[in-house]
């Protein structure tokens, strides 16, 4: 497994992690024993980076995390997790009691008494320009609550926020086949200023996996199903806000450039780490085997100039008009 430095942290992870919000809630239903496998695999893979979240399942994913790393091979994972989003979105909520007091939760799920890393879970605009917010997160820092932070983002303004702050260490953001404006300035800066950069939702929330068409049905309670049109939360976060039958016809369109060696969701993948200031790709898996497709995915060759050109036609006369100005 390839290895990058995780910006401020200062620490080397896995290109590729594993993003956990499928093993707690919002897919469709994952068994436990599945949620354990998965984690299980991850680690064998060399997968060393875990993307969890308070609000996951209400803490079932930061639990099945906690697990994993009380595994004798737990010793080199370094989990991610946020904090924010199980209270009404208003930045007055955004102050250090709080926060001592969403992290002791967390900290008890996951059995840590330090969280490698803390993201703000893309909190409400105003709290980028809120000093007392990033001098609560140094105040825990120092007090050994946590070893670093970053910010989970909606969009590339909030990314440069957060970036232009010093003790931030990383951003998360979307960044897939089908969202290519942090390309423009995000990851430039990002890669100025020494910030991590987490890409996630690089499936599109499956679409570019290749496995879906107009008859593939999603669970009640699986955010393809109840979120296609932001009921419940951004609709950026379901398909990267690309509507359904967009995606599959660009997914078509793109499928021709997909080498015999590779997956569609490989390829994607692929796309993702070759874009220079990406420190790792967070796909989540619902079983074993795709854990270790993706995690395959580290040791594969960069794309042709070819392939990235075609990426970029389907991007523009597809996706474009629907998400770039958007995020």
């Amino acid at each position: 497994m390839q290895m990058r430095r995780l910006g401020r942290t200062g620490r080397q992870v896995s290109a590729v992690g594993l993003g956990a919000w499928q093993l707690g809630a919002d897919w469709g239903p994952v068994a436990a024993d599945d949620a354990r496998q998965v984690l299980a695999a991850a680690v064998e893979t060399g997968i060393t980076l875990i993307d969890t979240a308070d609000v996951y399942g209400d803490g079932r994913s930061e639990q099945f995390v906690g697990e994993a790393l009380a595994q004798p091979a737990g010793g080199d994972l370094f989990v991610a997790t946020k904090l924010g989003r199980r209270v009404e979105q208003r930045p007055e909520h955004y102050r250090l009691d709080n926060f001592r007091s969403w992290l002791d939760r967390s900290r008890r799920n996951l059995g840590v008494d330090t969280i490698d890393l803390v993201q703000l879970h893309c909190p409400p605009p105003a709290v980028y320009a809120d000093d007392r917010v990033f001098d609560a997160l140094d105040t825990l820092v120092d007090e050994g609550i946590v070893r670093a932070y970053g910010v989970s983002v909606e969009t590339c303004a909030e990314a440069l926020a957060a970036i232009d702050r010093k003790g931030v260490a990383t951003v998360q953001i979307i960044l897939n086949c089908f969202r290519h404006r942090p390309l423009d300035e995000v990851l430039p800066a990002a890669q100025a200023a020494g910030v991590g950069i987490l890409a996630r939702v690089p499936l599109a929330s499956g679409l570019l996996s290749g496995r879906y068409d107009l008859t593939t049905s999603f669970a009640a309670d699986d955010h393809r199903s109840f979120n296609r049109r932001g009921e419940a939360f951004d609709v950026g976060e379901t398909f990267a806000g690309v509507p359904y039958e967009v995606g599959l016809a660009a997914v078509r369109d793109l499928a021709g450039a997909v080498p015999e060696s590779m997956t569609m969701a490989q390829f994607a993948l692929r796309w993702i780490l070759d874009q220079p200031g990406v420190s790792t790709v967070i796909p989540g898996a619902r079983d074993a085997d795709q854990v270790a497709g993706n995690a395959a995915v580290a040791d594969l060759p960069p794309l042709t100039a070819g392939q990235h050109e075609a990426v970029r036609s389907v991007y523009d006369r597809h996706i474009r008009p629907h998400v770039h100005h958007r995020w």
